[in-house]
């Protein structure tokens, strides 16, 4: 890996991820048709400096703002949405490290993703009772390390990492983060995702069967929890800005096809397809979906700003309620605009050698992370009754 770039502040952070968002979109549809991992991507994304812009500035890094780091998100999944998706849980564990790393392991990690290095993750598990049944295990030895046990599922990006994060349970059974080298003897990661949509995330298998862990790599992640916290928010408005872009690109490829391949529908009297006012109606319905999407994208974000500058349990709460109602707008219009591209584009475009069904799939496999239900009903009961809601990383 060569030496990575550091971005100075959040203008050249926004330029560089436009600059590789416009090189990504156009093999997009060839990754995802042949599930081609894109490797050399991932190392141009380190090499650019884009993985360590949430470095905080006294340990070297530009420290940017909810603010940008969301519209970095937005720009690459409008472009490739898997791609977008890799790099979400390095930047959640580099939260993780702000929040509840010693300044040793601070100085120690950050000055790996200021060379470029990434976190892939290790959290999810199947066939447990429910999402936080967390069940591998951190066993404390009597020299004072660890060894870590368990298989974990849906590891978005542990196959491009050199650390993975791995979420368990130490023996009083509260939550901690092992940062595990890629290489550890012990560690297996199996590329077995088969998603129908963001084929190339490379979400597979995580296995860990006695994998020795250093004191000095393990985080209390369940302090997060505590106190007020933007763990989830943070999490969340990544995952939001990534269906934004979702939309957002749908309908930028929708508009090309309609203008450059439509044929125009025989009864409307017109030479084109983009005369057609009934795709002025459709269109102009889609593009509101869109910017609504992205302005309360953007509010979620100044709201997370907003509290880390004055974090409380108040200013904890309006940020996740805030970027809840951007996640559930941001889900409803990718689904909606990536089915709608077909209605608007025609038979055509249903063609398998196109690869414009991509954006549905994404949309529909990427929305399914957690149920947009539960966030509808805790922003009613905020709404309501002003109830916080409950301090968790799905919110």
């Amino acid at each position: 890996m060569s030496a990575a770039i550091v971005i100075a502040d959040d203008a050249e952070a926004l330029a560089v991820a436009a600059e590789l968002a416009a090189d990504f979109r156009e093999d997009a549809a060839e990754r995802d048709a042949r599930r081609r991992l894109p490797h050399a991507e991932v190392e141009r994304l380190s090499a650019s400096g884009l993985l360590s812009v949430t470095v905080p500035a006294e340990f070297g890094g530009p420290d940017v703002g909810a603010q940008t780091l969301a519209e970095i998100f937005r720009l690459l999944a409008a472009a490739d949405a898997s791609l977008a998706q890799i790099p979400q849980s390095h930047f959640v564990y580099v939260g993780v490290l702000r929040r509840q790393g010693s300044p040793r392991q601070q100085e120690f990690f950050f000055g790996e993703v200021l060379r470029g290095k990434r976190f892939g993750n290790a959290q999810s598990e199947a066939g447990t009772r429910h999402v936080q049944d967390i069940r591998t295990r951190l066993a404390r030895r009597p020299d004072g390390s660890y060894v870590l046990d368990g298989v974990k599922h849906y590891a978005t990006g542990a196959l491009f990492a050199d650390w993975i994060p791995v979420l368990a349970r130490t023996d009083d059974d509260n939550l901690h983060v092992a940062y595990v080298p890629r290489d550890a003897p012990g560690l297996t990661v199996v590329d077995d995702w088969d998603g129908m949509g963001q084929r190339t995330t490379a979400s597979g298998t995580v296995r860990l069967e006695s994998v020795r862990v250093p004191a000095d790599r393990v985080v209390p992640h369940h302090l997060t929890f505590r106190e007020p916290q933007l763990h989830g928010a943070v999490a969340q408005l990544l995952h939001a800005a990534i269906d934004a872009g979702i939309a957002s690109g749908a309908v930028a490829e929708a508009v090309e096809f309609v203008r450059t391949k439509s044929r125009p529908w025989f009864e409307s009297g017109f030479e084109t397809a983009a005369e057609d006012p009934l795709l002025f109606q459709r269109f102009g319905e889609l593009a509101i979906r869109v910017r609504a999407a992205e302005a309360l994208l953007r509010e979620a974000a100044r709201a997370v700003d907003a509290a880390r500058a004055d974090l409380t349990d108040d200013s904890a709460a309006q940020a996740s309620i805030a970027v809840a109602t951007a996640k559930v707008t941001a889900a409803e219009a990718a689904v909606e605009v990536g089915s709608a591209l077909f209605e608007v584009a025609g038979t055509r475009s249903a063609l398998d050698s196109l690869g414009l069904h991509r954006h549905w799939r994404d949309a529909r496999t990427h929305t399914l992370h957690d149920p947009a239900r539960w966030k509808v009903q805790h922003i009613g009961r905020y709404v309501l009754n002003g109830t916080r809601p409950p301090r968790h990383g799905l919110l």
